[in-house]
């Protein structure tokens, strides 16, 4: 009787997790709490990752396209959080073959999946940075948010509204 009771629950539990799901090319087990940041500071070659952000630049090469990106943390679904401050530091993601640099624009959301296959210096204006590189089995490319004005209007008579 008792299992009987427990199985909505269960079944709610379920249903309620299968929303907040991950798209299927961005599943699996990564090192979370390894951001860019975390990774210049040592040796992480070799670690499997799930990092994204927003796109820097994008460097199609003849066997290769790059993409220098700003990190942030991602949310349950994988995608990278949209706050100007929340950064994880800079990586560079490269997967073998062409991606228009028209698509992958400045400042889309991407999320990579993939090793660290070494670390690049680079100049980030006047600064020497060091970008651990991620060799990318996966390069998702994420729908553009789009922008919604919610209009709030006054309650046409003063008895209506909050309470």
């Amino acid at each position: 009787m008792t299992a009987l009771r427990l199985l909505p629950v269960v079944a709610g539990a379920l249903l309620l997790g299968a929303c907040a799901s991950q798209p299927k090319p961005l599943q699996g087990g990564y090192v979370e709490a390894l951001t860019p940041h975390a990774a210049v500071q040592g040796e992480h070659t070799g670690a499997m990752v799930r990092w994204g952000g927003r796109i820097v630049q994008v460097e199609p090469r003849t066997d290769a396209t790059c993409f220098e990106m700003i990190a942030t943390r991602l949310t349950a679904t994988g995608r990278p959080y949209w706050a100007s401050d929340d950064t994880n530091g800079r990586f560079i993601a490269c997967r073998a073959g062409f991606y228009d640099p028209a698509v992958f624009e400045v400042n889309r959301e991407v999320t990579f999946t993939g090793r660290i296959a070494g670390y690049d210096s680079r100049r980030v204006g006047e600064y020497d940075y060091r970008f651990p590189r991620v060799e990318a089995d996966v390069v998702y490319l994420w729908p553009k948010r789009e922008r919604v004005d919610v209009i709030t209007r006054p309650a046409p008579w003063p008895w209506w509204g909050y309470w």
